[in-house]
């Protein structure tokens, strides 16, 4: 956990860590260019069954929280104070699905 939020040393143990990373941020920005930049090098250093793997597993991962999000699992206790402001400035505690 500690290599995937950045407070590790090194790669996690996991080959081209830190491009697949870098690939995970740019595919959920707003920044098309550096996509598109990044899907090449991932393409150039691993290959397109890389890039096709890798973007599965983001689209994945983005699909669960939207479904969590969306079905209002309960936000846990400990996020509740933390996200009171960002959650009302979304308008996020008027969905009826708010979980909270």
């Amino acid at each position: 956990m500690n290599a995937l939020i950045g407070e590790a040393d090194g790669d996690g143990g996991i080959p081209d860590s830190a491009l697949l990373a870098r690939f995970a941020e740019a595919a959920i920005s707003d920044d098309g260019g550096d996509l598109s930049a990044i899907r090449t090098e991932l393409v150039g250093a691993l290959g397109e069954a890389a890039l096709i793997d890798a973007s599965a597993i983001v689209a994945t991962f983005n699909a669960i929280d939207r479904v969590a999000d969306s079905t209002g699992i309960p936000i846990d206790e400990i996020r509740i104070a933390p996200t009171s402001d960002l959650r009302e400035q979304l308008g996020i505690n008027a969905f009826p699905s708010r979980g909270t």
